[in-house]
């Protein structure tokens, strides 16, 4: 199985610069630059550190996030807001799909337009996520 860089082009580093994407192998990394020094982090580990956040966020709200969803996909019935619930509910039992099949080009240069992106240090830790149109967790 041939794992795929999940966020490739909306990774930065902490003074804001795009990072790179490398194989080592069959192993796929972003690549930081450290003062000179690249270093080579396993996408995985930062991949999935931003899907564990996004889960969380979708946390406590499948219900509406499947009702617009069945909207936007012009489907708005029962079986359809159900089936796109489930799925949400289940998000962490297909993350190996997920790495297997990767996310579409079309769609990471969409999520890059409307300013998604993710912020890693050195040592490949999300000390950033961002998402527009997502509330401050801080706010009321």
């Amino acid at each position: 199985m041939n794992k795929k860089i999940l966020f490739e082009g909306l990774v930065y580093d902490e003074n804001d610069k795009p990072v790179e994407t490398a194989y080592i192998g069959d192993e796929p990394c972003y690549v930081v630059d450290d003062a000179g020094f690249r270093r080579h982090i396993p996408s995985e580990q930062v991949d999935r550190q931003v899907m564990e956040m996004m889960q969380e966020m979708i946390s406590g709200h499948e219900n509406l996030l499947s009702e617009q969803a069945a909207k936007m996909l012009g489907q708005d019935d029962i079986f359809t807001r159900a089936m796109i619930e489930t799925q949400l509910k289940n998000m962490d039992q297909q993350l190996d799909r997920i790495f297997e099949i990767g996310i579409p080009e079309e769609s990471r240069a969409y999520m890059g337009m409307t300013g998604f992106r993710i912020t890693i240090n050195i040592h490949g830790e999300v000390i950033d996520l961002y998402q527009p149109g997502m509330a401050d967790p801080n706010d009321e």
